[in-house]
């Protein structure tokens, strides 16, 4: 009997001590970023928002794209039938960006790894002096990303400390690209 208690307290001692060996393999900050991955539209398949002083989560938009080229930013939201879009320019450092809105919004993002072949992950931190959020974004090329690469995505969320997950609506049409002008 003490036998299989010396082996049921080794087995609950690796397994606490494997699971901040997980965390640290899933949340990792790109080791550089190139720009021209980033190039392109990208929409958003699931998120996370830690919004400081809120008790729920916001109405959602219905869906969201962000379009990177060069070091512009644009943002597209659909909210019912309207599109809000918003560009940026961004400076890109290492695996992080930043930009400003005004005088008030400081935004910086960090992006991180993940095994989706056609994702990135974007931790954003917006501060202001009446707004403070940390939110955790999972975009993809695809409408949609499979189950693992949700999977995996919701245990980066966990990882982070951050609240459940939510999933956009593939369904939902996103916002066209604003023509360019010749």
């Amino acid at each position: 009997m003490f036998a299989v208690c010396i082996i049921a307290l080794l087995y609950l001692t690796s397994v606490s001590h494997s699971a901040p060996l997980a965390c640290e393999d899933l949340v990792q900050p790109l080791d550089q970023l190139d720009p021209h991955q980033l190039e392109g539209r990208w929409a958003l398949a699931a998120g996370s928002l830690k919004i400081n002083g809120a008790d729920k989560l916001p109405s959602l938009s219905n869906s969201v794209r962000i379009d990177f080229y060069n070091s512009t930013f644009t943002q597209a939201n659909r909210d019912g039938p309207q599109c809000y879009s918003r560009s940026q320019n961004i400076s890109i450092e290492g695996h992080s960006f930043n930009f400003m809105i005004g005088q008030t919004f400081n935004f910086s993002g960090t992006f991180f790894k993940t095994s989706c072949p056609d994702c990135v992950m974007l931790n954003l931190v917006v501060e202001s002096s009446n707004y403070n959020s940390v939110e955790l974004y999972l975009f993809s090329k695809r409408r949609e990303v499979d189950q693992k690469e949700l999977d995996e995505f919701v245990s980066q969320v966990e990882c982070l400390n951050m609240p459940p997950h939510f999933v956009m609506d593939p369904t939902q049409p996103l916002c066209p690209a604003a023509s360019t002008k010749a």
